[in-house]
């Protein structure tokens, strides 16, 4: 073996000891999670025996404290749905308001313009539960507390300023004579923006879909605070909820098998996103 490719060697062998250090402890919390959602019990890592118990509510979503009838929690079909219908919904309107911002901002040059850049950036920038009274407030007199839409709005506002950014950084990288090419071919400033940039900036489109649905997916503290009724509970709420033990005691199987309901859909979305990532990251670099 030639001394190039032996220090080639010892270099990878190196950078994979240092990646396994470091994924080796995230590797044994998801393993102490799946073994808790099929045991009685763990003893260290071995389990005191084996049962699907804990998944056995999956036949008609129900969750009951062990040794009851009575349902304490929301079903988890319908926790599923709203977790869904909120991430979808948020990462859609994101897409929608963020792509006209970053157009319109990238596009035309008018008084206030720089200003307004600077805004998105300081709105981004400032810690959201800061605003956690005056959204409650503000949501209340909208007749929007307790509803699921209230939560999108909140979320949608305070996410929009970074995929105005991303979006902004996709436009300004399209040349000019492209969209006047469109325009003098007869096409509109709507349908130049439509047909012939939007399909320009797929790498961009594509990054604020994942952030945004993984910005719905996970969110917490907004459902926390804006909602009360059980009926609209998200994953994020019902994983608390079965954490903190607030209706009785916590079953740590049951609360691991629903934690594993909760990832499965991101672990899945992001296997189909990653190549899109990839993309992205291509992008930035060839524009860099």
């Amino acid at each position: 073996m030639s001394t190039s490719k032996a220090i080639k060697l010892i270099k990878s062998s190196v950078t994979y000891i240092i990646l396994a250090v470091f994924t080796l402890p995230i590797i044994l919390l998801y393993a102490l999670l799946f073994l808790n959602s099929i045991s009685n019990g763990l003893v260290g890592l071995i389990p005191k025996g084996i049962t699907l118990d804990h998944w056995f509510f999956l036949s008609d979503g129900n969750i009951r404290v062990p040794g009851t009838t009575t349902q304490f929690y929301p079903n988890l079909y319908l926790v599923g749905f709203n977790t869904f219908l909120l991430a979808v919904l948020i990462a859609f309107l994101e897409v929608i308001f963020s792509s006209l911002a970053g157009y319109a901002l990238s596009r035309y040059k008018f008084k206030g313009r720089e200003n307004i850049l600077t805004l998105t950036l300081i709105l981004h920038a400032f810690p959201g539960i800061t605003l956690l009274i005056a959204l409650f407030y503000v949501l209340n007199a909208l007749g929007l507390y307790n509803t699921l839409i209230g939560v999108i709005i909140v979320k949608v506002a305070l996410d929009m300023p970074l995929g105005i950014w991303i979006m902004k950084g996709f436009f300004d990288g399209i040349p000019w004579d492209i969209e006047m090419s469109a325009l003098v071919d007869g096409c509109s400033r709507l349908q130049a923006w439509w047909k012939v940039i939007m399909p320009n900036v797929r790498n961009g489109i594509m990054a604020v879909i994942i952030f945004g649905f993984l910005s719905g997916w996970g969110e917490f503290i907004y459902v926390l605070t804006f909602i009360a009724s059980q009926k609209y509970w998200t994953f994020s709420m019902l994983v608390y909820a079965l954490t903190t033990g607030e209706y009785s005691y916590i079953n740590p199987g049951v609360t691991a098998t629903v934690a594993i309901i909760y990832m499965i859909p991101v672990v899945i979305f992001f296997l189909f996103a990653q190549q899109y990532l990839l993309r992205i990251q291509i992008a930035g670099k060839s524009t860099a």
